[in-house]
């Protein structure tokens, strides 16, 4: 005698036999004032944005009285234009040399060296670091002026090692405002750099040390790979936040002398306002959004195939 066995039923699927939608929609209540600002703040004037710079608004003139849909014109002028290049190449070089290169390889640097100095060493670097980064942007600016200007400390440091001096902000602008973005954002990549390192486990180093591993194989093999993370998150952070430094260059060169220092921010500013031409200005906003996410992009590409 064969004995049927009454099928067991299936277990019902997470998420579809459980609260209603009700229930849910009650939970994602407290994140709606939340949603409804940045719709308002964000997305509101990211939106308007885009339909200006399809458009020839400006603040004088027809494009005030009478704007009208001038589609990709303004993106034609953009890209024909030799100060629109000028102004994207020293774009690119002011990031790689403040961010990619400068405030990431300092903060690591200074990062390794609080970690392996002194109660002194420590207390002293991250005071001089993180107060330089404290400052307002606007006073920063001034001192590396003061720093930087024919008169200045450089300067009289150079004639003191019998070295010539020279004005800096007029000769080598663009070097100069990275040096100073430099001196102003490094303390960001030093934290950050701080908390990776706090949490290699020192058995692993203390492993590759008995193994004959120096302090540089230690580092290039062992340090670096474990913070990998943290080096591609920073510099995906610190270089977003060097593409749109404008208070800093205008304060200390406006831009000049003529273009030499004009990074993207400074034109857009330039053609929306002192020329008063918002649609072609708010184009080039967009460029520059556009810039940000190949780099965004590009990052968050490491970030994946690292967690892969």
């Amino acid at each position: 005698m064969t004995t049927t066995v009454a099928p067991t039923p299936a277990a019902p699927k997470p998420g579809r036999s459980g609260k209603p939608r009700a229930a849910n929609l009650i939970k994602m209540l407290p994140l709606s004032p939340a949603i409804g600002l940045m719709l308002v703040f964000l997305a509101g004037p990211i939106l308007y944005c885009i339909y200006a710079a399809f458009t020839n608004m400006a603040l004088t003139g027809t494009g005030a009285a009478n704007v009208t849909f001038v589609g990709l014109d303004n993106f034609r002028k953009a890209f024909g234009s030799g100060a629109f290049s000028n102004a994207i190449w020293l774009t690119l070089v002011f990031t790689l040399i403040s961010a990619i290169i400068g405030q990431n390889t300092l903060g690591l640097g200074l990062s390794l060296l609080m970690r392996k100095g002194n109660k002194v060493v420590r207390n002293f670097v991250g005071t001089a670091v993180i107060g330089a980064w404290v400052l307002p942007e606007v006073v920063a600016a001034y001192l590396l002026s003061a720093f930087f200007n024919d008169e200045g400390t450089l300067n009289v440091m150079l004639h003191a090692v019998g070295l010539p001096g020279q004005d800096w902000l007029y000769a080598a602008p663009i070097i100069a405002v990275s040096l100073a973005n430099i001196w102003r954002g490094t303390a960001f990549s030093m934290l950050v750099y701080s908390a990776a390192l706090s949490e290699i486990p020192k058995e692993i180093e203390e492993s590759a040390e008995m193994d004959g591993a120096g302090g540089w194989r230690r580092l290039i093999f062992v340090t670096l790979p474990m913070i990998s993370r943290a080096i591609l998150t920073n510099l995906m952070l610190i270089t977003l936040q060097t593409l749109s430094v404008f208070g800093l260059i205008y304060a200390m060169t406006r831009g000049g002398p003529g273009t030499k220092s004009q990074t993207l921010p400074l034109y857009m500013y330039e053609q929306a306002f002192s020329f008063s031409q918002i649609g072609y200005g708010t184009a080039i906003a967009l460029v520059m959004l556009a810039i940000g996410a190949v780099f965004s992009l590009i990052y968050l590409r490491g970030l994946n195939s690292e967690a892969a």
